[in-house]
């Protein structure tokens, strides 16, 4: 029997210790908590983390909305909501990392989803998006990235929805909020 129990104790021990960690983000609006899988997507995660426990999102904000109305130009449409320090020159940025494509990590582009935006592969350091609704052109083969690679996906939010949903409908000139959203504080939870 004590047997029995101690091996009960060892495998709920050894499965609590690869839970994913999670994440809140606290904006004017509310907050958005993440799972990050960091198993799946080692680099990604990595980075996101490391620009959380290093405080290096201070002075981040939600600064674009991609929303069915605002990409008449864009054949292949998606709906996201995008931030980070912003593509200015920022010291706080680290090094860009390897691509991770959704077709090595199996994690897709589904409704919630958080991933790195890019221009080429290689190029993600501290911007981010999140899905609203399934958005399979950002998965590795679709094409709203003319070079096939996706985008790569690293974790999803748990909790908070309803606020990337009120941030996505924020006024906005161009798919660029007209008032930048702060993002007050993010740390693992």
């Amino acid at each position: 029997m004590k047997r029995i129990i101690l091996l009960m104790l060892l495998l709920i021990t050894s499965s609590c210790s690869n839970q994913n960690p999670h994440v809140v983000m606290k904006t004017p609006l509310g907050d958005i908590a993440f799972e990050i899988y960091q198993q799946e997507a080692p680099v990604t995660a990595t980075n996101f983390l490391a620009y959380v426990d290093k405080g290096l999102f201070k002075g981040a904000h939600f600064y674009r909305v991609v929303t069915q109305k605002n990409q008449l130009n864009d054949s292949i449409r998606i709906e996201v909501i995008q931030g980070g320090l912003g593509w200015s020159e920022n010291d706080q940025r680290l090094p860009a990392i390897p691509h991770e494509t959704t077709a090595t990590t199996g994690i897709l582009h589904s409704d919630g989803v958080i991933s790195m935006a890019r221009d080429k592969p290689g190029s993600a350091d501290s911007e981010f998006f999140i899905c609203v609704g399934a958005q399979p052109a950002l998965d590795f083969g679709g094409m709203r990235n003319p070079d096939g690679q996706g985008f790569a996906a690293f974790g999803r939010v748990i909790e908070g929805m309803a606020v990337v949903r009120k941030i996505q409908q924020q006024p906005e000139d161009g798919q660029m909020l007209i008032e930048k959203l702060d993002i007050t504080s993010i740390s693992r939870k």
